[in-house]
């Protein structure tokens, strides 16, 4: 078995692991210095927006186009008087992407244009786009997105707890934000497909997440009648049984995204990828490690405040104030057949493998082998 996979296995039975829960201070100020990080970036620089959003004109040149990117983009800006962005597509034509005019600028900038590139006019095609269409997918997003966050927090309301559901939702809420932040203090362009990434990487936080509350549920299922652990210390067993899992997932899901980011992007120059995939890249980042730092430790801080959890923390304390070993079964009941009567997941999940005695009964009534 590999090393990665042996200290999965360990951690998920116990025998080491980090304590999450307890440092979770530490994790929510990085979070709280990240998040605030990423709105100050975002007032003070904003979003730098589409021409979907803004509204403009996309020049299409005809292809082998012997001149350089940031010859064409001089063109532009000087023929246009505003910021151009210009793209060399994969046929060797130029894409060039001009901001808030309207038709007749885009006829003078056309005919601007055709003269600086030296081809003729007819060749160019020019496309405009309205401001009220990249509207309409703005407002589309929101309310896709409004949408989602509120059946999110039902169904995690219903299929686990309202405690949970809050917990993702703020963890949901902490990935968008800091994605968004990054964007703004990048400079990356906003376009539908950053749109589309961002509601992509919901998925994936959600995901992370809700393996890690699942693993929770049953571990802590009929908690409170035994004397072992608090919840605080079940919910880090949680983190630790299903983090190589969630290391996995996200190695896995963020290698092509880098390679579509790093390689696609930046040394290949295929500006148009980079919407996309920098804010899938953040996203799964910052899913990963809410899911891991902020969503569990944040229900087991809600958790902890229920008359119950504190009246279980307070026998677990005493019972180790008096000397009693966690793991040597005092004070849990026991069933008929001689082991502490605790939940089969939380025996099996938190405490780990047990060692079996051997039995006294083993070998009597077999042959000794030997002749009379």
């Amino acid at each position: 078995m590999s090393k990665l996979g042996t200290l999965g296995a360990r951690l998920h039975h116990g025998e080491i692991g980090y304590d999450f829960v307890k440092n979770r201070k530490i994790w929510y100020g990085i979070s709280i210095l990240i998040t605030i990080t990423a709105i100050v970036g975002l007032t003070v620089r904003g979003l730098h927006m589409g021409i979907e959003f803004q509204g403009g004109a996309v020049f299409t040149t005809p292809k082998n186009m012997s001149v350089s990117v940031s010859t064409a983009e001089g063109y532009a800006e000087d023929a246009s008087g505003h910021d151009a962005i210009v793209q060399k597509l994969g046929d060797g034509s130029l894409r060039i992407q001009v901001a808030g005019i309207d038709t007749k600028t885009s006829d003078t900038i056309k005919d601007r244009l055709a003269d600086d590139l030296k081809v003729d006019g007819e060749k160019i095609n020019a496309e405009l786009v309205g401001p009220s269409w990249g509207e309409q997918i703005a407002n589309k997003a929101w309310q896709g997105l409004g949408i989602f966050l509120l059946l999110v927090v039902i169904y995690l309301a219903i299929a686990f707890e309202w405690r949970m559901a809050l917990a993702a939702f703020v963890a949901l809420i902490h990935d968008i934000t800091i994605t968004v932040g990054i964007y703004a203090l990048v400079g990356f362009e906003v376009t539908p497909g950053t749109v589309i990434g961002l509601l992509t990487i919901l998925g994936y936080s959600l995901y992370d997440t809700v393996v890690v509350f699942d693993s929770l549920k049953e571990q802590t299922r009929d908690i409170t009648k035994q004397t072992r652990w608090t919840y605080s210390e079940i919910a880090n067993r949680s983190i630790n049984s299903t983090l190589v899992r969630s290391i996995n997932t996200t190695v896995v899901a963020l290698l092509p995204v880098a390679g579509l980011l790093f390689i696609g992007g930046g040394v290949l120059g295929a500006g148009m990828l980079n919407d996309i995939s920098l804010s899938l890249f953040v996203g799964l980042a910052a899913g990963a490690y809410s899911s891991i730092f902020i969503a569990t430790p944040l229900v087991a801080d809600l958790k902890e405040r229920e008359p119950a959890m504190k009246s279980l923390k307070k026998r677990v304390l005493a019972k180790r104030a008096q000397g009693g070993d966690p793991d040597d079964g005092q004070d849990a009941p026991v069933s008929d057949d001689g082991l502490d009567d605790e939940p089969a997941d939380v025996a099996a999940a938190v405490v780990g493998p047990r060692n079996q005695p051997a039995s006294r009964a083993r070998g009597r009534g077999r042959p000794s082998g030997k002749r009379r």
